[in-house]
């Protein structure tokens, strides 16, 4: 009790999950930008920079581990220096000829260390706050880790381009980013080493051995998969977000592409201001009329209108793929309809699996959940490039190799189909779930 009279929250809450959202967007979202400036192929882009999703995916598999060595304030400080050290080292070797294996090797143990730090800080959230707390800073924590994915999808892509604009060159521009990314996190675990509380509560479990651990974990994970009606609902968390899955890469680079390659030809600061800026801002909105149309209406009244909003506005970039020249101004009001869709429609999903994760080890088989939502926006996402690079190669009639974006995105209206699969598979389930919630209240 003496924790909770002598922590604020606002202290330390807010940038918590600012170094919660940033490593994120700067493993995800800036090398996709850099890497195409800097000469590598889509395919490769793609595949590799959608590999480094995997800690994100896997990490129940090593979070009960964090529960058992050290403090989870322990846990949080180390990985916030890890991942200061890690944007020093991206800083350092993109000058260099070697940049592409040794980024990547960096961003690799950067997104391990971001992984595992989004599972101590968020255990520490919970142990340092009183439910009532939990419930009444739900939406401050979501609100900081949004405005860190403005921050590193906009503010640090605009600086980019600033740099850009005035004669340097990407290695040397992408560089002082990370350069000013390694000084922000560096101040903000000096911060924390001061604002974070030290708990009573917060110590290593002891509960068990690592082998015990283990065990438990293995007892757990097979319960998930003897859930009623598992398979429907694999079906619906791996298919449900396939259109954004091809899309999520793509749309940096088809924004990047010359106009004379089919792209639109943004400007790094345009890119920025469009997708990193407007683009999150529409997602949050559309999340948060999201959940109030799921609050009143019910997860089953409104799975379709979901599904079609997530699915069908990705037809803009058909749209911006067939008249490029489009201005800048359209560009951002198709950027921000599109997110503001798929943050409406991503709801259904969220839950879903909030409902399908209800019963026995509830936390845990919520993990699983997350855990194959993640790969099913990786695992196609991969195979985005490569599935462009082919298409490119196909010299269909009427497409010549400046409008293959054109037809890459009608492709993905193709595959809005498996949206509306999805929801038909995991009917059932939905229809029974909710009618258990609706019980229960």
């Amino acid at each position: 009790m003496s924790d909770l009279l002598h922590n604020n929250p606002w202290k330390w809450i807010p940038s918590l999950y600012i170094a919660e959202g940033i490593p994120y967007c700067a493993v995800n979202t800036l090398p996709v930008l850099f890497y195409c400036e800097m000469g590598i192929s889509i395919s490769e882009i793609t595949a590799w920079t959608g590999l480094l999703s995997l800690p994100w995916m896997i990490r129940p598999f090593w979070s009960p581990f964090v529960d058992i060595f050290s403090t989870k304030r322990k846990w949080t400080l180390a990985m916030q220096l890890l991942m200061t050290f890690c944007m020093l080292a991206v800083a350092l070797c993109l000058p260099t000829s070697f940049f592409f294996a040794s980024t990547l090797s960096v961003f690799a143990c950067m997104a391990f260390f971001s992984a595992t730090h989004d599972i101590a800080a968020d255990g520490f959230y919970m142990l340092a706050l009183s439910e009532r707390q939990q419930a009444d800073f739900v939406g401050i924590r979501s609100t900081f880790y949004k405005i860190a994915t403005v921050l590193g999808q906009g503010g640090l892509t605009l600086l980019a381009g600033w740099l850009e604009s005035r004669g340097m060159k990407p290695a040397g521009a992408w560089s002082i980013v990370f350069y000013c990314l390694t000084a922000l996190f560096f101040a903000i675990w000096l911060w924390h080493t001061q604002a974070l509380p030290k708990l009573a509560d917060d110590h290593p479990s002891g509960a068990d051995t690592p082998a015990g651990i283990v065990r438990d974990f293995c007892m757990t994970f097979v319960s998930f998969f003897k859930k009623k009606h598992i398979a429907a609902a694999l079906a619906f968390m791996l298919l449900f977000r396939l259109p954004e899955a091809m899309c999520t890469k793509m749309v940096a680079i088809f924004m990047k592409t010359p106009l004379e390659d089919g792209g639109l030809g943004l400007t790094l600061t345009e890119i920025g201001f469009a997708n990193g800026t407007v683009g999150v801002i529409a997602l949050l909105a559309g999340g948060v009329l999201g959940g109030v149309a799921i609050g009143k209406g019910g997860l089953r009244r409104w799975i379709w209108p979901m599904a079609l909003s997530l699915a069908l506005p990705c037809v803009v970039y058909c749209m911006l793929a067939i008249w490029p020249s489009t201005g800048f101004s359209l560009i951002c009001v198709a950027v921000g309809f599109e997110q503001f869709g798929y943050g409406f429609g991503l709801t259904a999903l969220m839950m879903y699996m909030i409902y399908f994760a209800r019963g026995e080890s509830e936390t845990s088989h919520y993990a699983f959940c997350i855990a194959f939502s993640i790969a099913g926006i990786m695992l196609p996402g991969m195979a985005a490039g490569w599935i462009f690079q082919h298409i490119a190669s196909m010299g269909i009639d009427g497409f010549s190799h400046g409008n293959v974006f054109e037809l890459y995105f009608w492709f993905v209206m193709v595959c809005c189909l498996t949206t509306f699969v999805a929801c038909g598979i995991a009917g059932p389930s939905i229809k029974e779930i909710t009618k258990q919630q609706k019980n229960k209240k």
